[in-house]
């Protein structure tokens, strides 16, 4: 609920007031950011140790598997065939773990990665109205101070930009990179199997 402005502040007095709120609301706003971001990280963790779970379970019971069929081998070239054999499922079921794990971390990244542009757009929007509106009430003779700060406001915004198309040119150039290694990998694997 907003207050009626009080007939005896003065115009100075009033647009403190007004900045005053503009940063509550700020600050508000960005405390249910960090919250809904809280609940985003955690739910990749939860995410992370379902994977892990399943994962654990998947090795153990082939590994109780492939023991049983080690040791129901009748001659040593059923156990080099069983090995060589194993090469290949295995390098594909990591592959398969690492595709998940970075898919889990892409998604989760993803998230942060809006939340936060979503936030800097804001922040910077209000940052600015509150620039614009100690400027409208600069003392004369201050347009050499203003010009610095709204200098200052450019400066830091480009910065801004340029770090997020930094960011997104780094994820997807390490997204480019994971997918180049795990095709080697598989490629590599493979040809084991083939030798064996």
């Amino acid at each position: 609920m907003k207050q009626m402005p009080n007939p005896k502040l003065t115009s100075k007095e009033m647009t403190m007031m007004t900045t005053v709120e503009q940063f509550t609301t700020s600050a508000k706003a960005n405390l249910d950011t960090a919250m809904g971001l809280s609940h985003k990280s955690f739910a990749g963790f939860e995410k992370m140790v379902e994977l892990n779970m399943a994962a654990a379970k998947a090795i153990m019971t082939e590994s109780f598997e492939f023991t049983q069929s080690m040791l129901a081998a009748k001659d040593v070239q059923q156990v080099v065939a069983l090995q060589s054999g194993l090469v290949t499922p295995m390098a594909e079921k990591s592959a398969a773990y690492g595709r998940h794990v970075y898919g889990i971390a892409i998604e989760t990244s993803a998230e942060f990665t809006k939340a936060m542009e979503g936030k800097a757009a804001e922040s910077q929007k209000a940052f600015t109205q509150v620039i614009d509106t100690m400027v409208k009430n600069a003392p004369a003779g201050s347009e050499s101070a203003v010009a610095v700060l709204k200098s200052a406001l450019a400066s830091s915004q480009s910065a801004i930009e340029s770090a997020q198309t930094a960011a997104k040119k780094a994820l997807a150039m390490a997204e480019s990179n994971v997918t180049a290694v795990t095709e080697q990998a598989l490629s590599a694997a493979a040809a084991v199997s083939k030798k064996a």
